[in-house]
């Protein structure tokens, strides 16, 4: 899969994007992640990227030209069909399975916006759909592309250990993970669940899947309305609601 970065700050995004799980499924082919400057492609002398905003009002907004020449160059290099991305509060929130669906993809473009944003006519002609990663104001998208990015790519073939690794993990099945635990086995006061060490794996198994369902149930319960639950999920949740 072929992930591109449309940014001001290609710098940043390579050095979170080159360290940890996705650094190394980079250097393995894994992905391909292409970390984009948008000033290259101005056609201003001093290399402005914005402009004041029609109408007045505060700050600067980035011009419609560069990030079209960008985007263009980035399509003429390409034999797949590019879907383009404008991380955006306008969006609709990020969720696991939009991770799975934008991974199935060959290959995606992200927009990062900065200052108060892009020209409207951008998005108007040119995005194919708006993701937000939250209700909060950040300075610029390129921390949400690159949030998007990772979770994209561990969702790739060969990216993580085996596919058990993911699956597991909060939210990937509609569930927050359960609770994990390591050496000592005692701390202060405190000792790791013994059916973690009895060695029976069928025991093992249904206390994860029972401390996943009270996890959500806990920090989580709106998430429950849409999990795929079980027969005995259900009677579970249910013996816990009237204990």
């Amino acid at each position: 899969m072929k992930i591109n970065i449309m940014t001001l700050f290609p710098e940043m995004c390579e050095t979170v994007l080159s360290e940890s799980i996705i650094g190394r499924a980079r250097e393995k082919g894994l992905v391909e992640i292409n970390c984009i400057n948008i000033r290259d492609y101005t056609e201003d002398k001093h290399r402005r990227v914005d402009d004041a905003p029609y109408g007045g009002g505060m700050g600067m907004l980035m011009q419609t030209v560069p990030i079209a020449n960008c985007y263009k160059a980035i399509c003429e290099k390409s034999d797949n069909k590019n879907h383009l991305i404008y991380m955006s509060p306008c969006g609709k929130v990020l969720t696991q399975e939009k991770v799975k669906e934008l991974s199935k993809m060959e290959e995606i473009t992200i927009l990062c916006g900065h200052y108060e944003g892009v020209d409207q006519r951008i998005i108007d002609s040119l995005v194919d759909e708006q993701i937000s990663i939250g209700d909060y104001v950040l300075t610029g998208g390129e921390l949400p592309a690159l949030v998007l990015a990772d979770s994209i790519s561990r969702m790739l073939d060969g990216v993580l250990p085996n596919d058990e690794a993911k699956e597991l993990e909060s939210h990937y099945n509609g569930l927050l993970e359960y609770p994990q635990y390591t050496r000592p086995y005692e701390w202060n006061g405190m000792k790791v669940p013994d059916v973690l060490i009895s060695g029976h794996h069928e025991n093992v198994d249904k206390w994860r899947r029972e401390q996943s369902l009270l996890m959500t149930q806990k920090h989580r319960p709106d998430m429950l309305e849409t999990a795929e639950l079980t027969d005995n999920d259900k009677k579970f949740l249910e013996k816990q609601k009237n204990s």
